[in-house]
C-alpha cells in the first residue's frame, strides 16, 4: 500500500511541478492555488509512505517519478525539446528507480 501511495506523491509533484510552469511566476492564480495544493498533497502523501518505506527509497522513486513524468508533460503538452540525450537521460533515471525497488 505504501508504494501507491509514493506513486500518487509522484503523480502530484508532476502536476504541480506543471502547474507552476504555467502559473507565469505566480500571477495566475489557478495556476498557483494548483502548485500550492499539489506541493502540499505530494509532500503529505511522501511522508505517509514514509512511514514504512526507508527514506532513500521513497525519496529517490518520489522525485524520480516527478522528473521523468515532469520531463513527459513537457515533451508532450509544452513543446519542450526532445533529444535523444534527454530520452536516455530518463530511461536511466527508469533503471535506477526499478532498481531502488527491487533492492532490500
Amino acid at each position: 500500500m505504501s508504494w501507491i501511495i509514493l506513486i500518487f506523491a509522484g503523480l502530484f509533484e508532476v502536476l504541480w511541478a506543471t502547474a507552476m510552469k504555467q502559473s507565469d511566476g505566480f500571477t495566475k492564480p489557478w495556476p498557483a492555488i494548483t502548485t500550492v495544493a499539489g506541493m502540499v498533497a505530494s509532500v503529505g502523501l511522501l511522508a505517509v509512505a514514509m512511514k514504512s518505506l526507508p527514506l532513500g527509497t521513497a525519496y529517490t522513486v518520489w522525485t524520480g517519478i516527478g522528473g521523468v513524468g515532469a520531463f513527459v508533460v513537457g515533451v508532450m503538452f509544452l513543446d519542450e525539446m526532445l533529444s535523444f540525450t534527454k530520452i536516455l537521460a530518463a530511461g536511466f533515471i527508469l533503471c535506477g528507480l526499478i532498481l531502488m525497488k527491487m533492492g532490500k
